[in-house]
């Protein structure tokens, strides 16, 4: 038996018992990253970094000059799996300036979810230069989604492979780990307790969303399904669906149909700036 079947037997059969007790174990699971080293790929990108860091202890990555531009990474990220990417937008004139999550890298904290996320964005955002786009890949992508509905301000937005809403995500924890329907119910409570919100509001269906947007995904992601960026794209007035063929969950970070569309989303602007200058 595997690990996964082992948990899932716990938890069926201690989930009628003490459905409290499994959803508050699943829980703490759910919300306490690991944090995995960088890959021999983004080492290089990580060795031209400044490390910065912001009010509470927030830590951050900064390459380039320029307008800034600020991304959030997903769920056990790293600000270096933007490294491709990132390194266009530094050739193309940009501040890329990529946050360490809460409870990731040098950041403070040893829990995290989508509001802690949002709340970062908010508090580093708060320290930048104005911003010319914020880029969210996972949760990230979900929190730069938040935090734009508490005040954050960019000129354009990306989400990738992001959750449309938070529940479904709750519902297929739950389900993988096998949570009987009590010990799920008392999951969910839990979460909303530790996010200090109800878990419907954290839905794009009920987003103001109206500054330009590209909303990217791949059909072959593992984790996140590609409808979800059909809601998003749904919910958000001014955004560009970009579906690729394939990626998965994290391939698609270096996708070139994906550095090409920010690049598209940001040129307008930019070259005005130059025009101007």
């Amino acid at each position: 038996m595997n690990t996964l079947s082992w948990i899932r037997s716990v938890n069926g059969t201690l989930g009628h018992l003490v459905p409290e007790h499994v959803a508050s174990k699943m829980r703490r699971a759910f919300m306490t990253p690991r944090n995995l080293p960088p890959r021999d790929w983004e080492l290089p990108l990580l060795a031209r970094a400044e490390r910065i860091t912001l009010r509470f202890g927030l830590s951050a990555l900064r390459w380039g000059q320029g307008p800034t531009v600020l991304l959030m990474h997903g769920w056990e990220g790293r600000p270096t799996q933007f490294a491709h990417l990132i390194d266009t937008l530094v050739r193309s004139g940009y501040t890329a300036v990529a946050l360490e999550g809460p409870a990731h890298g040098h950041s403070p904290g040893n829990q995290a979810h989508v509001v802690l996320f949002a709340r970062a964005l908010l508090e580093a955002a708060a320290e930048l230069p104005a911003l010319r786009a914020v880029i969210g890949h996972s949760m990230g992508g979900s929190a730069v989604m938040l935090a734009l509905q508490w005040g954050l301000r960019a000129e354009a937005a990306v989400s990738i492979a992001a959750p449309a809403q938070l529940l479904g995500v709750l519902r297929g924890f739950a389900r993988r780990l096998g949570m009987p329907a009590r010990a799920r119910a008392a999951f969910v409570r839990q979460v909303e307790r530790d996010v200090g919100m109800p878990i419907a509001r954290l839905d794009v269906k009920g987003y103001q969303l109206d500054i330009p947007a590209l909303v990217v995904h791949a059909e072959d992601d593992g984790l996140v399904p590609s409808s979800e960026a059909l809601a998003i794209h749904e919910a958000w007035f001014d955004s560009r669906l970009l579906l690729l063929p394939e990626g998965g969950h994290q391939r698609v970070l270096s996708d070139p149909q994906l550095i090409e569309g920010v690049q598209a989303l940001l040129a307008p602007r930019h070259a005005s700036e130059r025009q101007s200058a």
